[in-house]
């Protein structure tokens, strides 16, 4: 009989020890706890947002890549030639000519500073009358590149490039005009276009422009 009470004791008493895991694994949770502030060093990984900046150099590094072909295209553009156009003028007729091409030029879009228009005899009006106030301010409006730029080929090579450039041949010797025309076709970075008489301008262009 004594045997009975003994057994539950044995269930009392393995029921203490349960209590005391229970009681001991509450006591290591708190300690564990600090165990995870380690993983403030995580924080420190805020700089993977830096990560970013890496790439952002990596394309500079692209964009650096990219102007490298463009250069060899570019100095494709610089020996390619600038297209030429004739309209047929006589002598007389030749600053007409300019004119309604400059105005066509700048009706389809072209910005007048892009223009230079040399002639070959007589100056064009505007130069003339902007030189009556001297060369200084007169090369002063060329420098400033506000409008078209009018000159003659005793003076043109003073001018600088401009996308397009007419001449007209509106007198002056056959070797003034090819000089002219070969001036002219160093200065067009895009477009010549020369007025005058066609069988002049062939001859001319055909040896050596």
């Amino acid at each position: 009989m004594p045997l009975i009470p003994e057994e539950p004791q044995i269930h009392e008493s393995a029921q203490g020890p349960r209590a005391t895991p229970a009681s001991s694994r509450t006591a290591p949770t708190p300690r564990p706890v600090p165990g995870p502030r380690p993983a403030a060093p995580s924080r420190p990984g805020r700089p993977g947002p830096l990560r970013p900046a890496p790439p952002v150099q990596r394309t500079p590094r692209d964009t650096a890549a990219t102007p490298g072909p463009s250069g060899p295209a570019a100095g494709a553009a610089a020996p390619a030639a600038p297209q030429i156009q004739l309209i047929p003028a006589s002598a007389q007729g030749a600053v007409d000519a300019a004119e309604e091409a400059v105005d066509l030029l700048l009706d389809a879009g072209r910005a007048p500073s892009d223009v230079l228009v040399i002639t070959t005899g007589e100056q064009h009006p505007w130069a003339t009358h902007e030189l009556s106030f001297g060369e200084t301010s007169y090369w002063a409006q060329h420098d400033a590149r506000d409008d078209v730029f009018y000159t003659d080929a005793t003076i043109a090579a003073r001018a600088a490039s401009r996308p397009v450039v007419v001449v007209a041949v509106n007198g002056g010797s056959e070797a003034v005009a090819a000089s002219a025309l070969s001036l002219a076709h160093s200065r067009a970075n895009t477009l010549l276009i020369v007025c005058g008489d066609p069988q002049q301008i062939n001859s001319v262009l055909g040896a050596g422009v």
